[in-house]
């Protein structure tokens, strides 16, 4: 599968590279239009889709990424196992596993959906807004990790007492709790139990 960077544009069929373009929503999440990526992270930001996944292993430790230094926004933050933009008309649960794979290496397993989120998390050291209206989805890591270096710094699986350590003392993503509160009751059908999120 080619990897497409979140940053990267799009080549037309005529090689010239297109700008990335956003799905613009309205509070429904329902599609308004199209907008460049960074413009639409510019103040107060402009309400777009996007996705974030939780991936667990099989002992029900959640999966996170570092952002690699190179990102453009948020860059060495730790937050969930993956998160991005769909495309304009791509469905959001095919951009959370191409996304996955593209930047981790791996398909999920038993990826799906965990509901919508709507928020809006300025970032204080870029300056950049996140208005986004984020679809969720859970599922299972059950092979090798191959993280992209552009894309992500490091990787980690945790259980909920280690990600509470670890959030104690790393910088994590803005959005971070916001999608993962949103997300728990379908992690804990995921997780069961015993895996205690």
């Amino acid at each position: 599968m080619p990897i497409t960077p979140a940053t990267a544009p799009h080549t037309a069929s005529n090689g010239t590279a297109d700008a990335i373009l956003l799905e613009l929503v309205d509070e429904n999440g329902v599609t308004i239009g199209t907008a460049e990526k960074l413009a639409a992270h510019q103040p107060p930001g402009q309400l777009h889709r996007a996705f974030s996944v939780f991936l667990f292993d099989e002992r029900g430790r959640l999966l996170l990424q570092q952002r690699a230094l190179g990102k453009y926004h948020s860059p060495g933050v730790w937050s969930n196992t993956c998160c991005g933009h769909p495309y304009p008309g791509e469905a959001p649960f095919a951009a959370a596993a191409r996304r996955t794979y593209e930047e981790l290496g791996v398909s999920p397993s038993l990826l799906a959906e965990a509901g919508t989120v709507r928020y809006n998390h300025p970032d204080p050291d870029s300056g950049l807004v996140e208005q986004e209206y984020n679809h969720l989805f859970v599922g299972l890591v059950q092979s090798p990790l191959r993280p992209d270096p552009e894309e992500v710094g490091a990787t980690a699986f945790v259980t909920p007492d280690e990600l509470a350590e670890r959030h104690a003392k790393d910088t994590f993503s803005s959005w971070f709790y916001t999608v993962l509160d949103a997300a728990r009751p379908a992690v804990r059908e995921l997780t069961g139990a015993s895996a205690d999120w």
